[in-house]
């Protein structure tokens, strides 16, 4: 865009940040092109921050993973996610035991097709993050996924996505994305032993039902709703931007004050996992990890 860059100097290429001696680089290219700058930066002893994906394939992902941590440097990719408030709020009560045992993660993330990508399909662009996320609340990485997608708009990569999959200690994932609906939805459901949460990523919003600990005498609605309802909490959050505090964890990492950010460790196993579900939707079959 015309201007955006302010009056700030504009180069063509990773060279030109690399000769100006930057500390370090967030990579915001076409996925396709991020082992390319990724291992510029490496070689000239830059820190550097990549876009989910962490690269295309989990071999040039682990290249990168391979270069950065050689280097000495802070390798970190920008799973966003993982800084909304509604997520981080969840992750620290499921830490506490708020929801004793996870049973179930499951996700949706749909709306309409994003112009700016070309060169990924909607697993590598935006299932990545729900794959990342999932993972990351759970505590638990993935062991296997079964999947479906399906090409609808006519462009050269899949554009939805059904899977589901098998985490550590049995806890089951399922996702739904896709890039084909004019409602714009972020939710992530976690159900376990005393209840449910329900955190909306798009509002940041984040709900707890409780498993109920009264005794329902209507006979009839008994039966109806099963397990018995409890209380239903909505927490009031702070909602700091998450892009702002996904920069701030990394300058906090480059500075050596604070690691909290998703390592580039973690980045490879989301692109393994990612590459695992586009297995399974062409063989038809459930892949192990």
């Amino acid at each position: 865009m015309y201007g955006a860059a302010g009056g700030l100097e504009v180069g063509a290429s990773v060279q030109h940040l690399i000769e100006a001696g930057v500390d370090y680089a967030v990579v915001a290219v076409p996925t396709s092109y991020h082992e390319e700058v990724g291992l510029a930066l490496a070689e000239a002893g830059i820190h550097a921050m990549l876009e989910k994906p962490l690269a295309l394939t989990g071999e040039s992902a682990a290249r990168l993973v391979t270069a950065f941590a050689g280097n000495g440097l802070v390798g970190a990719v920008g799973h966003i996610e993982r800084y909304n408030p509604a997520l981080r709020s969840l992750r620290a009560r499921l830490e506490q035991g708020v929801l004793g045992e996870i049973y179930q993660v499951s996700t949706r993330r749909q709306g309409p097709f994003p112009a700016r990508i070309a060169d990924v399909g909607v697993v590598k662009d935006l299932a990545t993050h729900d794959i990342d996320l999932t993972a990351w609340v759970a505590q638990a990485p993935y062991q296997s996924v079964s999947a479906h997608v399906a090409v609808k708009s006519g462009r050269d990569h899949e554009d939805l996505v059904a899977f589901v999959g098998v985490l550590e200690r049995g806890i089951i994932a399922s996702h739904l994305v896709n890039w084909l609906s004019p409602l714009k939805e972020r939710s992530t459901i976690v159900t376990g032993e005393l209840g449910t949460f329900v955190a909306d990523t798009l509002t940041a919003d984040l709900t707890y039902y409780a498993n109920g600990t009264r005794e329902t005498t209507w006979e009839s609605l008994a039966g109806f709703r099963g397990v018995t309802e409890g209380d239903v909490v909505r927490f009031a959050l702070g909602k700091r931007e998450p892009l702002l505090s996904e920069h701030e964890a990394f300058r906090d990492a480059v500075l050596g004050s604070s690691r909290d950010i998703v390592t580039m460790e973690e980045g490879l196993a989301t692109v393994r996992v990612a590459e695992a579900v586009l297995r399974s939707a062409a063989s038809g079959v459930t892949v192990f990890l």
